[in-house]
């Protein structure tokens, strides 16, 4: 009869499930509920801000830390990582809520914000879950991404708005980074850093194992740069995530513009839309986890592809103050295959003892993709003034983004 630790890998995806909703997906949907806010005129309680200014702390606090996945991170266990990642997105929310309305000051606090997400965000998580899970990985890896839309449906819903109602915008941003501590309980009595410290292997085998070293020994660097796919992942990778978060960023503010103008409605549907949204990028993901155990993860990709793309047409024609389900449902599925996809594509392309500095590397780089295209798009919307050339220029960064993934080669190259 299998003993309870056989089990305990699902004890920590369960774990992972929370700790990653709460330290990316709450801070990360949650925080674009506030822009239209700062965006108001100082005599309404704003900040009056413009889109530029407003997008552009983001991007600035990832290409400042860009350095420290790949330099940093690697090196420290995952559990720590998350414990230090999610307190330092806590104290730059407590920021957020207490700034006066310096662009400076909101501009720093991306810096602390962004050096938290990538302690606490995927790359440890994909790190802890690899090191826990090697057949039934991509399944793993989706249920913790689950957790990111879940959390992020139900804070957006239930959580953001409720405390905004409630106490005002600048309050509601200080009790969000209270609620990203409840990550420290999970993290210090549920997870586990490895198998081995529970005398298992992965995928929850019984076996007596070896003591290994905590992470594995990562290649140098020019073997990971020297592969195709390397450049290959990163180049289609960063346009994908940066398409799907262009219109993340912008959605409450493409809604503004599409003539949901009063603001109890627009924060009403802004809050509903997003929580369809990420609900149905739950199924997204649990989705692709199962379609990447079965089927060419090439394939995969190219459903979510289809389904983002299909999805901008109905942004162009909002109908206040009609909900844009459609948008939401199509957006949503194909969100769950964004870093997902990427970071099971690496694990074919990359040895165990490569994994980590490729992910670190990948991720970071994908995450500038991530954010510095939304400024892009601000800075489009500003030039054109109408998010219809912007909705257009989103589409063909998706579509760019696919075109460079047909690279891949079918068959992985020799791991090194």
């Amino acid at each position: 009869m299998n003993s309870p630790k056989t089990f305990y890998g699902w004890w920590i995806v369960a774990a992972s499930f929370f700790t990653f909703g709460l330290a990316v997906g709450l801070p990360y949907f949650g925080m674009t509920f506030f822009y239209d806010y700062f965006e108001r005129p100082l005599s309404e309680g704003g900040f009056g801000w413009s889109k530029r200014t407003i997008t552009f702390g983001l991007p600035l606090g990832t290409l400042v830390t860009l350095w420290v996945g790949p330099f940093i991170a690697h090196r420290f266990p995952p559990r720590r990582l998350i414990l230090v990642g999610t307190g330092l997105t806590a104290l730059t929310f407590l920021g957020f809520g207490r700034m006066n309305g310096n662009s400076w000051v909101y501009w720093l606090l991306w810096l602390v914000y962004m050096t938290g997400n990538i302690f606490s965000g995927g790359l440890s998580h994909q790190v802890l879950l690899s090191s826990w899970f090697h057949r039934r990985r991509g399944t793993a890896l989706s249920i913790a991404y689950l957790g990111v839309s879940v959390i992020g449906a139900f804070s957006a819903r239930f959580v953001v708005k409720p405390l905004t109602d409630a106490f005002g915008f600048s309050t509601a941003l200080q009790l969000m980074g209270a609620l990203l501590l409840l990550t420290w309980p999970l993290v210090l009595f549920v997870m586990k850093d490895q198998p081995a410290d529970l005398g298992l292997q992965p995928d929850g085998d019984s076996k007596p194992v070896e003591e290994t070293p905590l992470l594995p020994e990562p290649t140098s660097a020019p073997s990971i740069f020297g592969q195709k796919t390397f450049w290959i992942l990163i180049v289609g990778g960063s346009l994908s995530v940066g398409a799907v978060g262009a219109v993340s960023q912008h959605l409450k503010l493409i809604l503004k513009e599409g003539g949901f103008t009063d603001q109890a409605v627009l924060d009403q549907i802004f809050s509903l839309t997003l929580s369809v949204l990420l609900v149905t990028s739950a199924v997204g993901r649990l989705l692709v986890g199962w379609l990447a155990d079965r089927f060419p993860k090439r394939h995969v990709l190219t459903l979510t592809f289809l389904l983002f793309i299909g999805a901008l047409p109905f942004l162009f024609f909002l109908n206040p103050p009609s909900v844009p389900y459609a948008f939401a449902i199509l957006a949503g599925l194909a969100m769950g295959g964004d870093f997902l996809l990427v970071a099971l594509m690496a694990a074919d392309y990359f040895s165990p003892a490569s994994l980590a500095r490729a992910l670190a590397v990948l991720l970071a780089v994908m995450t500038v993709g991530q954010t510095w295209f939304p400024y892009f798009i601000s800075i489009v919307r500003e030039q054109s003034n109408s998010y219809t050339v912007s909705l257009a220029v989103i589409f063909a960064a998706a579509l760019a983004g696919r075109a460079v993934m047909m690279l891949l080669p079918k068959k992985p190259e020799p791991a090194r």
